[in-house]
């Protein structure tokens, strides 16, 4: 997965996003299965709420097309 720089990042529409505050990019593939990664560890480590974390899930899912 290639790193995104801050100018690319920014350059992202909200909708990039799995959650509100623009966190968790989700625009790729790649980025969709690093967030379904990253999210179930913030939920076990208390980070993420469970609606949060299905948020991500769902919308991860559905950039990856397994709705």
């Amino acid at each position: 997965m290639s790193r995104l720089t801050e100018e690319e990042r920014n350059a992202l529409p909200d909708e990039a996003f799995a959650l509100p505050g623009r966190r968790y990019p989700i625009h790729d593939a790649a980025h969709a299965r690093d967030a379904l990664t990253r999210a179930s560890a913030m939920l076990h480590e208390g980070h993420l709420s469970q609606t949060e974390y299905e948020t991500v899930v769902r919308r991860a899912r559905a950039v990856l097309g397994e709705d």
